[in-house]
Protein backbone atom coordinates (compact mmCIF):
# COMPACT_ATOMS: atom_id res chain seq x y z
CA UNK A 1 0.00 0.00 0.00
CA UNK A 2 1.55 3.49 -1.15
CA UNK A 3 1.65 5.98 1.84
CA UNK A 4 -0.12 9.37 1.20
CA UNK A 5 1.35 12.26 1.74
CA UNK A 6 -0.24 14.64 3.93
CA UNK A 7 -0.79 17.91 2.07
CA UNK A 8 -0.49 21.21 4.42
CA UNK A 9 -3.18 23.46 3.18
CA UNK A 10 -1.19 27.08 4.47
CA UNK A 11 -4.58 29.70 4.42
CA UNK A 12 -3.85 33.25 3.65
CA UNK A 13 -5.98 36.03 4.90
CA UNK A 14 -7.55 38.25 2.03
CA UNK A 15 -6.28 41.37 1.09
CA UNK A 16 -7.24 44.32 2.67
CA UNK A 17 -8.15 46.98 -0.49
CA UNK A 18 -8.51 49.43 1.85
CA UNK A 19 -5.43 49.58 4.18
CA UNK A 20 -3.55 52.44 3.47
CA UNK A 21 -0.57 50.12 1.88
CA UNK A 22 -2.76 49.03 -0.68
CA UNK A 23 -4.32 52.11 -1.41
CA UNK A 24 -0.75 53.86 -1.64
CA UNK A 25 0.15 50.92 -4.20
CA UNK A 26 -3.23 51.60 -6.37
CA UNK A 27 -2.12 55.36 -6.80
CA UNK A 28 1.27 54.46 -7.56
CA UNK A 29 -0.25 52.30 -10.51
CA UNK A 30 -2.86 55.20 -11.37
CA UNK A 31 -0.13 57.52 -11.63
CA UNK A 32 2.50 55.56 -13.36
CA UNK A 33 -0.24 54.75 -16.10
CA UNK A 34 -1.75 58.31 -16.46
CA UNK A 35 2.80 59.41 -16.95
CA UNK A 36 2.76 56.78 -19.62
CA UNK A 37 -0.49 57.67 -21.34
CA UNK A 38 1.00 61.51 -20.82
CA UNK A 39 4.54 60.50 -22.53
CA UNK A 40 2.40 58.25 -25.47
CA UNK A 41 0.33 61.77 -26.40
CA UNK A 42 3.26 64.32 -26.06
CA UNK A 43 5.11 61.66 -28.70
CA UNK A 44 2.38 62.18 -31.08
CA UNK A 45 2.08 65.88 -30.17
CA UNK A 46 5.80 66.32 -31.10
CA UNK A 47 5.46 64.36 -34.16
CA UNK A 48 2.88 65.90 -35.78
CA UNK A 49 4.12 69.02 -35.04
CA UNK A 50 7.06 68.21 -36.87
CA UNK A 51 5.21 66.98 -39.62
CA UNK A 52 2.82 70.28 -39.39
CA UNK A 53 5.68 72.64 -39.29
CA UNK A 54 7.32 70.64 -43.03
CA UNK A 55 4.11 70.89 -44.47
CA UNK A 56 3.69 74.33 -43.54
CA UNK A 57 7.12 75.12 -45.28
CA UNK A 58 6.10 73.33 -48.11
CA UNK A 59 3.13 75.17 -49.04
CA UNK A 60 4.41 78.63 -48.13
CA UNK A 61 7.34 78.15 -50.49
CA UNK A 62 5.73 76.14 -52.87
CA UNK A 63 2.12 77.58 -53.49
CA UNK A 64 3.64 80.70 -55.55
CA UNK A 65 5.24 77.57 -57.25
CA UNK A 66 2.23 77.51 -59.20
CA UNK A 67 1.79 81.08 -60.08
CA UNK A 68 3.46 83.26 -62.88
CA UNK A 69 3.92 86.74 -63.44
CA UNK A 70 3.34 87.80 -67.03
CA UNK A 71 3.75 91.19 -68.63
CA UNK A 72 2.01 93.13 -71.12
CA UNK A 73 4.16 93.21 -74.47
CA UNK A 74 2.58 95.06 -77.76
CA UNK A 75 4.89 93.13 -80.45
CA UNK A 76 4.65 93.85 -84.29
CA UNK A 77 5.08 90.41 -86.51
CA UNK A 78 6.85 91.97 -89.23
CA UNK A 79 7.21 89.08 -92.04
CA UNK A 80 10.05 91.03 -93.50
CA UNK A 81 11.83 90.92 -90.29
CA UNK A 82 11.06 87.55 -89.57
CA UNK A 83 11.33 86.28 -93.36
CA UNK A 84 8.48 84.62 -93.10
CA UNK A 85 5.24 84.15 -94.68
CA UNK A 86 1.60 82.70 -93.82
CA UNK A 87 2.19 80.09 -96.48
CA UNK A 88 5.32 78.84 -94.44
CA UNK A 89 3.65 78.80 -91.21
CA UNK A 90 0.49 76.94 -92.64
CA UNK A 91 2.71 74.00 -93.47
CA UNK A 92 3.85 70.86 -92.68
CA UNK A 93 7.64 72.73 -91.39
CA UNK A 94 6.02 75.64 -89.81
CA UNK A 95 7.92 75.01 -86.36
CA UNK A 96 11.32 74.77 -88.05
CA UNK A 97 10.77 77.70 -90.15
CA UNK A 98 9.56 80.06 -87.08
CA UNK A 99 12.60 78.29 -85.24
CA UNK A 100 15.08 79.54 -87.74
CA UNK A 101 13.17 82.96 -87.49
CA UNK A 102 13.98 85.61 -85.49
CA UNK A 103 11.70 85.79 -82.99
CA UNK A 104 13.30 86.10 -79.77
CA UNK A 105 15.48 88.92 -81.07
CA UNK A 106 11.97 90.55 -81.88
CA UNK A 107 10.33 90.02 -78.58
CA UNK A 108 13.82 91.56 -76.66
CA UNK A 109 12.83 94.93 -79.21
CA UNK A 110 9.79 95.09 -78.04
CA UNK A 111 10.41 94.79 -74.48
CA UNK A 112 12.82 97.53 -75.20
CA UNK A 113 10.19 99.70 -76.98
CA UNK A 114 7.80 99.20 -74.66
CA UNK A 115 9.55 99.80 -71.26
CA UNK A 116 12.81 101.72 -72.06
CA UNK A 117 16.42 100.56 -72.63
CA UNK A 118 17.40 97.58 -70.54
CA UNK A 119 13.31 96.37 -70.90
CA UNK A 120 14.30 93.08 -72.46
CA UNK A 121 15.42 92.08 -68.80
CA UNK A 122 12.37 92.48 -67.43
CA UNK A 123 10.90 89.22 -69.52
CA UNK A 124 12.21 85.70 -69.67
CA UNK A 125 14.49 84.73 -71.77
CA UNK A 126 12.18 82.16 -73.30
CA UNK A 127 9.45 84.48 -73.50
CA UNK A 128 9.69 84.19 -77.41
CA UNK A 129 8.17 80.63 -77.15
CA UNK A 130 4.75 82.43 -75.94
CA UNK A 131 4.74 84.04 -79.24
CA UNK A 132 5.65 81.24 -81.78
CA UNK A 133 2.91 79.44 -79.71
CA UNK A 134 0.25 81.74 -80.39
CA UNK A 135 1.50 82.37 -84.04
CA UNK A 136 1.17 79.09 -84.82
CA UNK A 137 -2.65 78.87 -83.56
CA UNK A 138 -2.89 81.85 -85.44
CA UNK A 139 -1.25 82.34 -88.62
CA UNK A 140 -3.43 85.54 -90.01
CA UNK A 141 -1.16 87.23 -86.76
CA UNK A 142 1.61 87.70 -89.21
CA UNK A 143 1.98 91.29 -90.48
CA UNK A 144 -0.24 92.58 -87.77
CA UNK A 145 0.91 94.31 -84.14
CA UNK A 146 -0.56 92.02 -81.67
CA UNK A 147 -0.53 92.20 -77.58
CA UNK A 148 1.09 89.38 -76.13
CA UNK A 149 1.20 88.31 -72.00
CA UNK A 150 4.85 87.24 -72.05
CA UNK A 151 6.25 85.49 -68.70
CA UNK A 152 8.21 87.81 -66.58
CA UNK A 153 11.97 87.33 -65.92
CA UNK A 154 12.91 85.62 -62.80
CA UNK A 155 13.91 89.18 -60.86
CA UNK A 156 10.27 90.43 -61.26
CA UNK A 157 8.84 87.41 -60.73
CA UNK A 158 10.44 87.48 -57.66
CA UNK A 159 9.33 91.26 -56.55
CA UNK A 160 5.80 90.62 -57.89
CA UNK A 161 5.46 87.73 -55.26
CA UNK A 162 7.09 89.31 -52.50
CA UNK A 163 10.12 87.24 -52.17
CA UNK A 164 13.11 89.68 -53.41
CA UNK A 165 14.39 90.29 -50.01
CA UNK A 166 17.49 91.79 -49.34
CA UNK A 167 18.17 90.46 -52.81
CA UNK A 168 15.77 92.49 -54.76
CA UNK A 169 17.39 95.21 -56.98
CA UNK A 170 16.06 98.70 -56.77
CA UNK A 171 15.73 98.83 -60.97
CA UNK A 172 14.07 95.66 -60.51
CA UNK A 173 11.10 96.96 -57.94
CA UNK A 174 10.61 100.28 -59.37
CA UNK A 175 9.89 98.62 -62.60
CA UNK A 176 7.42 96.27 -60.87
CA UNK A 177 5.78 99.35 -59.60
CA UNK A 178 5.69 101.58 -62.77
CA UNK A 179 4.34 98.60 -64.47
CA UNK A 180 1.62 97.31 -62.17
CA UNK A 181 0.43 101.04 -62.11
CA UNK A 182 -0.03 101.29 -65.59
CA UNK A 183 -1.59 97.96 -65.26
CA UNK A 184 0.94 95.55 -67.46
CA UNK A 185 1.57 93.15 -65.13
CA UNK A 186 -0.63 90.37 -64.01
CA UNK A 187 0.17 87.21 -61.52
CA UNK A 188 -1.92 83.79 -62.81
CA UNK A 189 -1.56 80.63 -62.15
CA UNK A 190 1.02 78.77 -63.77
CA UNK A 191 -0.46 75.77 -65.60
CA UNK A 192 3.03 75.19 -68.04
CA UNK A 193 4.78 74.29 -64.25
CA UNK A 194 2.56 71.62 -64.33
CA UNK A 195 2.45 70.61 -68.72
CA UNK A 196 6.14 71.38 -69.06
CA UNK A 197 9.77 69.80 -68.85
CA UNK A 198 12.77 70.85 -67.39
CA UNK A 199 14.50 73.99 -68.64
CA UNK A 200 17.30 76.51 -67.73
CA UNK A 201 14.93 79.39 -67.03
CA UNK A 202 13.15 78.71 -64.02
CA UNK A 203 10.50 81.07 -64.80
CA UNK A 204 9.64 78.14 -67.46
CA UNK A 205 10.64 75.34 -66.06
CA UNK A 206 7.94 72.07 -65.17
CA UNK A 207 7.22 69.29 -63.46
CA UNK A 208 5.38 67.00 -66.48
CA UNK A 209 8.45 65.60 -68.17
CA UNK A 210 9.78 64.34 -64.52
CA UNK A 211 6.11 63.38 -63.63
CA UNK A 212 5.61 61.21 -66.58
CA UNK A 213 9.19 59.65 -65.93
CA UNK A 214 8.02 58.70 -62.70
CA UNK A 215 4.69 57.34 -64.08
CA UNK A 216 6.49 55.34 -66.70
CA UNK A 217 9.60 53.60 -63.89
CA UNK A 218 6.72 52.56 -61.33
CA UNK A 219 4.81 50.96 -64.31
CA UNK A 220 7.95 48.87 -65.09
CA UNK A 221 8.84 48.50 -61.92
CA UNK A 222 5.00 47.03 -61.17
CA UNK A 223 5.34 45.08 -63.73
CA UNK A 224 8.58 43.27 -62.88
CA UNK A 225 8.54 43.27 -59.20
CA UNK A 226 4.78 42.27 -58.34
CA UNK A 227 3.78 38.87 -60.37
CA UNK A 228 7.85 37.46 -59.35
CA UNK A 229 7.03 38.80 -55.75
CA UNK A 230 3.49 37.45 -55.73
CA UNK A 231 4.41 33.71 -56.91
CA UNK A 232 7.88 33.58 -55.02
CA UNK A 233 5.47 34.40 -51.54
CA UNK A 234 3.12 31.54 -53.06
CA UNK A 235 5.76 28.87 -53.18
CA UNK A 236 7.67 29.42 -50.11
CA UNK A 237 4.40 29.84 -47.97
CA UNK A 238 2.54 26.97 -49.98
CA UNK A 239 5.06 24.88 -51.88
CA UNK A 240 8.45 24.76 -50.53
CA UNK A 241 9.86 22.50 -48.10
CA UNK A 242 11.30 23.29 -44.80
CA UNK A 243 14.86 22.55 -45.25
CA UNK A 244 18.59 24.57 -44.56
CA UNK A 245 17.42 25.95 -48.00
CA UNK A 246 14.29 27.48 -47.57
CA UNK A 247 15.64 29.16 -44.56
CA UNK A 248 18.75 30.56 -46.39
CA UNK A 249 16.15 31.88 -49.13
CA UNK A 250 14.05 33.88 -46.31
CA UNK A 251 17.17 34.72 -44.18
CA UNK A 252 17.93 36.72 -47.63
CA UNK A 253 15.06 37.96 -48.60
CA UNK A 254 14.62 39.61 -44.78
CA UNK A 255 18.12 40.85 -45.27
CA UNK A 256 17.82 42.44 -49.27
CA UNK A 257 14.31 44.16 -47.41
CA UNK A 258 16.95 46.29 -45.18
CA UNK A 259 19.76 46.64 -48.06
CA UNK A 260 20.66 50.56 -48.38
CA UNK A 261 18.85 51.24 -51.98
CA UNK A 262 22.24 52.99 -52.84
CA UNK A 263 23.18 49.22 -53.09
CA UNK A 264 20.46 48.62 -55.39
CA UNK A 265 21.68 51.36 -57.20
CA UNK A 266 25.30 50.33 -57.80
CA UNK A 267 23.98 46.32 -58.96
CA UNK A 268 22.01 48.31 -61.84
CA UNK A 269 25.12 50.63 -63.23
CA UNK A 270 27.12 46.86 -63.51
CA UNK A 271 24.48 44.77 -64.45
CA UNK A 272 22.08 46.73 -66.59
CA UNK A 273 24.02 49.09 -68.05
CA UNK A 274 27.91 47.95 -67.69
CA UNK A 275 26.97 44.50 -68.57
CA UNK A 276 23.82 44.13 -70.66
CA UNK A 277 24.28 47.80 -72.27
CA UNK A 278 21.07 49.27 -71.79
CA UNK A 279 20.05 53.00 -72.41
CA UNK A 280 21.71 55.09 -69.87
CA UNK A 281 18.77 57.25 -67.74
CA UNK A 282 16.09 55.26 -69.44
CA UNK A 283 12.78 54.56 -66.97
CA UNK A 284 13.02 50.65 -68.39
CA UNK A 285 16.46 50.62 -66.69
CA UNK A 286 14.90 52.52 -63.66
CA UNK A 287 12.23 50.33 -62.94
CA UNK A 288 14.10 47.51 -63.34
CA UNK A 289 16.55 48.55 -60.55
CA UNK A 290 13.43 49.70 -58.55
CA UNK A 291 11.90 46.58 -59.38
CA UNK A 292 15.19 44.89 -56.83
CA UNK A 293 14.75 46.64 -54.48
CA UNK A 294 10.84 46.54 -54.25
CA UNK A 295 10.52 42.59 -54.47
CA UNK A 296 11.78 41.79 -51.09
CA UNK A 297 9.33 43.79 -49.43
CA UNK A 298 6.19 42.32 -51.58
CA UNK A 299 7.46 38.58 -51.13
CA UNK A 300 7.81 39.71 -47.14
CA UNK A 301 4.07 41.23 -47.43
CA UNK A 302 2.62 38.71 -49.69
CA UNK A 303 3.76 36.27 -47.60
CA UNK A 304 2.43 37.89 -44.15
CA UNK A 305 -0.87 37.36 -46.06
CA UNK A 306 -0.84 34.04 -46.99
CA UNK A 307 -0.35 32.79 -43.88
CA UNK A 308 -3.21 35.13 -42.14
CA UNK A 309 -5.70 32.88 -44.70
CA UNK A 310 -7.26 30.86 -41.88
CA UNK A 311 -5.91 26.78 -42.49
CA UNK A 312 -9.69 25.68 -42.36
CA UNK A 313 -10.13 26.92 -46.27
CA UNK A 314 -7.49 25.11 -47.07
CA UNK A 315 -8.97 22.20 -45.55
CA UNK A 316 -12.81 22.88 -46.68
CA UNK A 317 -11.26 23.45 -50.36
CA UNK A 318 -9.61 20.28 -50.20
CA UNK A 319 -12.23 18.36 -48.65
CA UNK A 320 -14.94 19.54 -51.63
CA UNK A 321 -12.13 17.63 -54.16
CA UNK A 322 -10.06 20.58 -55.24
CA UNK A 323 -6.61 20.02 -56.28
CA UNK A 324 -3.75 21.68 -53.93
CA UNK A 325 -3.33 24.22 -57.31
CA UNK A 326 -7.22 25.15 -56.94
CA UNK A 327 -6.52 25.19 -53.79
CA UNK A 328 -4.13 28.06 -54.02
CA UNK A 329 -5.02 30.36 -57.26
CA UNK A 330 -9.05 29.74 -56.10
CA UNK A 331 -9.06 30.13 -52.57
CA UNK A 332 -6.03 31.16 -50.94
CA UNK A 333 -4.89 33.92 -53.68
CA UNK A 334 -7.98 35.79 -53.83
CA UNK A 335 -8.10 35.97 -49.88
CA UNK A 336 -4.68 37.12 -49.42
CA UNK A 337 -4.62 39.43 -52.56
CA UNK A 338 -5.89 42.54 -49.95
CA UNK A 339 -2.59 42.53 -47.86
CA UNK A 340 -0.52 41.57 -51.17
CA UNK A 341 -1.86 44.59 -52.71
CA UNK A 342 -1.24 46.91 -49.71
CA UNK A 343 2.20 45.66 -49.09
CA UNK A 344 2.76 45.95 -53.44
CA UNK A 345 1.83 50.15 -52.92
CA UNK A 346 3.90 50.53 -50.14
CA UNK A 347 6.89 49.39 -51.17
CA UNK A 348 6.06 51.17 -54.60
CA UNK A 349 5.52 54.12 -52.72
CA UNK A 350 9.13 53.73 -51.34
CA UNK A 351 10.83 53.26 -54.45
CA UNK A 352 8.73 56.16 -56.41
CA UNK A 353 10.71 58.57 -53.59
CA UNK A 354 14.21 57.04 -54.00
CA UNK A 355 16.61 58.85 -55.62
CA UNK A 356 20.05 57.38 -54.78
CA UNK A 357 19.52 54.24 -57.07
CA UNK A 358 18.22 56.27 -59.60
CA UNK A 359 21.45 58.68 -59.59
CA UNK A 360 23.87 55.63 -60.06
CA UNK A 361 22.07 54.83 -63.11
CA UNK A 362 22.27 58.19 -65.05
CA UNK A 363 18.92 59.38 -64.49
CA UNK A 364 20.09 62.75 -63.51
CA UNK A 365 20.67 64.14 -67.09
CA UNK A 366 19.00 67.32 -68.04
CA UNK A 367 15.51 66.39 -69.81
CA UNK A 368 14.20 69.35 -72.17
CA UNK A 369 11.26 66.87 -73.06
CA UNK A 370 8.88 64.43 -72.02
CA UNK A 371 10.17 60.59 -72.23
CA UNK A 372 7.84 58.91 -74.96
CA UNK A 373 8.59 55.12 -73.90
CA UNK A 374 10.44 52.63 -71.75
CA UNK A 375 13.52 53.43 -73.30
CA UNK A 376 13.58 57.56 -73.96
CA UNK A 377 15.77 59.75 -71.49
CA UNK A 378 13.87 60.41 -68.87
CA UNK A 379 14.19 61.50 -65.01
CA UNK A 380 11.83 61.21 -62.07
CA UNK A 381 10.42 63.65 -59.57
CA UNK A 382 12.76 63.08 -56.68
CA UNK A 383 15.85 63.16 -59.00
CA UNK A 384 14.16 66.59 -60.68
CA UNK A 385 13.63 68.17 -56.94
CA UNK A 386 17.21 67.02 -56.03
CA UNK A 387 18.54 68.73 -59.44
CA UNK A 388 16.83 71.70 -59.05
CA UNK A 389 17.51 72.30 -55.28
CA UNK A 390 21.04 72.25 -56.53
CA UNK A 391 20.54 75.66 -58.77
CA UNK A 392 21.79 79.18 -57.19
CA UNK A 393 18.99 80.61 -59.09
CA UNK A 394 16.39 82.21 -56.41
CA UNK A 395 13.69 81.43 -59.00
CA UNK A 396 14.19 77.47 -57.87
CA UNK A 397 13.63 77.74 -54.57
CA UNK A 398 9.68 77.60 -54.85
CA UNK A 399 9.78 75.05 -57.52
CA UNK A 400 11.75 72.57 -55.41
CA UNK A 401 9.42 73.28 -52.97
CA UNK A 402 6.12 73.01 -55.39
CA UNK A 403 7.55 69.97 -56.97
CA UNK A 404 8.30 68.72 -53.73
CA UNK A 405 4.17 69.09 -53.20
CA UNK A 406 3.46 67.27 -56.11
CA UNK A 407 5.90 64.06 -55.27
CA UNK A 408 3.71 64.56 -51.52
CA UNK A 409 0.04 64.62 -53.31
CA UNK A 410 1.57 61.12 -55.69
CA UNK A 411 3.05 59.02 -52.00
CA UNK A 412 -0.79 60.27 -50.58
CA UNK A 413 -2.34 58.89 -52.92
CA UNK A 414 -0.70 55.82 -53.58
CA UNK A 415 -0.74 55.71 -49.66
CA UNK A 416 -4.61 56.50 -49.72
CA UNK A 417 -5.17 53.92 -52.32
CA UNK A 418 -3.60 51.08 -49.61
CA UNK A 419 -5.90 52.16 -47.12
CA UNK A 420 -8.79 51.87 -49.65
CA UNK A 421 -7.67 48.39 -50.97
CA UNK A 422 -7.20 47.08 -47.22
CA UNK A 423 -10.43 48.59 -46.03
CA UNK A 424 -12.53 47.58 -49.29
CA UNK A 425 -11.48 43.58 -49.17
CA UNK A 426 -10.47 42.64 -45.76
CA UNK A 427 -11.49 39.52 -44.55
CA UNK A 428 -12.13 39.36 -40.53
CA UNK A 429 -12.14 35.76 -39.74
Amino acid sequence: MMAQANVTTIARAPTDWSSPAMQGRIRRRYRSERLFKAAGLGAIGISMLFLALLLANMLLNGASGFRQTEVLVPITLDPGVLMLDRARITGPEAEQALAASNLDGMTAEAADAAFGKGGARLVSDGAWLRVRERLLADPAMLGRTASFWLPAATALDQAAKGKAGSHADPDVQAAYDRLKAAGKVRTSVNLGFLTGADSTDPVLVGIWGAFKGSLITMLVTLIISFPIGVLSALYLEEYAPRNRWTDLIEVSINNLAAVPSIIFGLLGLAVFLNFMNMPRSAPLVGGLTLALMTLPVIVIAGRNAIKAVPPSVRDAALGIGASPVQVVFHHVLPLALPGILTGTIVGMARALGETAPLLMIGMRAFIAAAPEGVSSPATVLPVQIFLWSDEVSRGFVEKTSAAIIVLLVFLLGMNGLAIYLRNRFERRW
